[in-house]
């Protein structure tokens, strides 16, 4: 399956994902989650590659047409880890859905998604973030509004960002509860994100 490029909103964001248009979150939290001397090592290995691919040396250029395989191959060892039931603390299951949700499947962010929860339930806060986002993507990519407001999408490199359309089921104290900023702030960054981009 052919990916279309994404491009890394620096400011805030250690990852962005393929879709059927360029996409870009507002990430504002990397894995925060609880060290331990049980997390598995090859998924820290992964996530560490996942990251270093969306930020080169010195602010390069990224060269998607090079981590797009890259992330296939990771998805495809997170998910044989996954079955294998090698996940286990809170820092293999956030490892786990943030190279997850960068894949191109509704079943992938989901499942991101649901990585996510177990994360949390193990103490790790800095999956709140991305358990948001990953359900802004898996209902982007269904042909739902977001809820959140996590999620920009340009149509192409030299297209301009939007906020991708948010459903008005959500209020920003809830938001406030997943670390995600106000639904204002998020309009704003529309205008912030295209300005970087001039």
């Amino acid at each position: 399956m052919k990916r279309t490029p994404a491009f890394l909103f620096l400011t805030f964001a250690a990852c962005a994902c393929q879709a059927t248009s360029t996409q870009r979150p507002v990430e504002a939290y990397a894995s925060g989650a609880p060290k331990s001397a049980d997390d598995n090592a090859e998924l820290a290995r992964l996530y560490d590659e996942d990251q270093a691919d969306r930020t080169p040396a010195g602010g390069g250029a990224i060269d998607w047409t090079l981590i797009g395989p890259r992330d296939q191959r990771r998805e495809t060892e997170i998910k044989a880890l996954y079955q294998h039931g090698d996940l286990h603390t809170a820092a293999d299951f956030h490892h786990a859905a943030m190279i997850l949700q960068h894949a191109d499947e509704p079943d992938d962010y989901l499942l991101a998604h649901e990585l996510c929860v177990v994360a949390i339930s193990k103490g790790d806060a800095s999956s709140l973030w991305l358990c948001a986002a990953s359900e802004d993507r898996f209902l982007d990519k269904i042909g739902r509004g977001q809820r959140f407001g996590t999620q920009f999408k340009s149509n192409g490199p030299d297209s301009p960002f939007h906020l991708v359309p948010v459903s008005d089921a959500m209020t920003d104290s809830l938001r406030a509860e997943f670390h995600v900023p106000k639904l204002e702030d998020a309009r704003k960054m529309e205008a912030e994100i295209n300005k970087s981009n001039h």
